[in-house]
Parts: C-alpha cells; sequence; structure tokens
C-alpha cells in the first residue's frame, strides 16, 4: 500500500507562467508606452513652438505720441535676435509637424530602430536650435525690462509695455517648447538603450 500523496502543482505558479506568456505576446509594451509619451509631448512642442512664433510676429506697439519726423514703434523686427527667434521657432514647429508620422510609426513599430534613431538625432539638432533662440532672446527680452546703467542701456518697457508683455510670453512658450523637446530627446535615448 502506498502513502504518496498527490499535490497539485500551486496556483500562484500558474499564474506567474501565464503572466510571463501575456507579455512574450505583447512585444514592445514599454516601448509602445513611450513611443506614447513621444507622441503627446510633440504635440504639446509643437504648440508651445508655433504659438512662440505667432505671439513673436504678432508683437508690436506704437506709443501714441508722433514728432514731425518719425513714430515711435517696437515690434520683432526692430531686434535682430527676435528675427531670429521668429525663423527658428517657426522652423522648429515645421520640424515637429514633419516628425510626427516618423512617432506614430514607432507607436505602430515600437521596435523600429531606424526611425527611433532619426528622431533622436534630429530632436536632438533641433532642441538646440530652441534653445540658442530662447536663450538669446531672454537676453534681450530681460536688457527691455530691466536696461543695463553700465552701458547706458535703457529699459524700454516702461513705454512699450504691449510689446514687452508678447515678446517676454514668447520666450516663455520657446522654453516650454525646449523642456519638451528635451524629455523627447531622453525618451528616444531610454528606448533605443533597451533594445
Amino acid at each position: 500500500m502506498s502513502t504518496a500523496v498527490d499535490v497539485p502543482e500551486s496556483s500562484n505558479v500558474e499564474k506567474g507562467k501565464a503572466v510571463a506568456a501575456d507579455a512574450a505576446a505583447r512585444p514592445g509594451g514599454s516601448k509602445k508606452g513611450l513611443a506614447i509619451m513621444d507622441f503627446i509631448l510633440r504635440l504639446g512642442a509643437i504648440a508651445a513652438a508655433l504659438g512662440a512664433a505667432a505671439t513673436m510676429g504678432t508683437a508690436e506697439q506704437t506709443l501714441p505720441f508722433v514728432t514731425q519726423f518719425f513714430q515711435f514703434e517696437a515690434s520683432y523686427d526692430s531686434f535682430p535676435t527676435f528675427t531670429f527667434f521668429l525663423i527658428s521657432m517657426a522652423i522648429v514647429g515645421g520640424y515637429l509637424v514633419l516628425s510626427l508620422p516618423f512617432s506614430i510609426v514607432t507607436i505602430i513599430r515600437p521596435h523600429a530602430l531606424g526611425a527611433r534613431l532619426l528622431l533622436l538625432i534630429l530632436d536632438t539638432f533641433f532642441l538646440t536650435l530652441a534653445a540658442s533662440s530662447a536663450s538669446a532672446s531672454a537676453g534681450i527680452a530681460y536688457l527691455a525690462h530691466n536696461g543695463n546703467q553700465d552701458t547706458n542701456w535703457f529699459a524700454i518697457c516702461n513705454q512699450f509695455g504691449e510689446f514687452c508683455l508678447a515678446s517676454s510670453s514668447a520666450v516663455v512658450s520657446a522654453f516650454v517648447a525646449v523642456a519638451a523637446m528635451f524629455l523627447m530627446v531622453v525618451l528616444s535615448g531610454v528606448a533605443l538603450r533597451s533594445h
């Protein structure tokens, strides 16, 4: 007579096997999540970059008093740095719009190495362009608000408050785009590292 007892396999082991099989059936789960986050950040960066360009492009103010020979006016094209800002943010916004199909490819095919690498390289380049134009314009906006006593540069925002508000808002929007693009570069790096 045998005293052996049959012990059924633990249900926890079976659940663990089922979870592992489910993860194997869904390839690229975390990479797909990173790609979706990249797409959302890309949409936010588009809005911020194009908003910054539009705000700077419409920043203009004319003082109500006029002399016989000229009128006091401030606009973005009065400052070469703001002109550079407008052009570069429009280029960055255009690039981000054109990069949306590649971002969608990384969602559909999370293991597509070529699309992810292309986005990483181009995002880094355009991040540099956006950061440089936003930083240069922030310096000009600071001088417009505060002036510089040592060089006899006077603050113009006391007279041109509306123009200064619009140009400062554009610079803040550009830094939002820069932050979103920085996160996009980090996400692309994380997705490529896990290959």
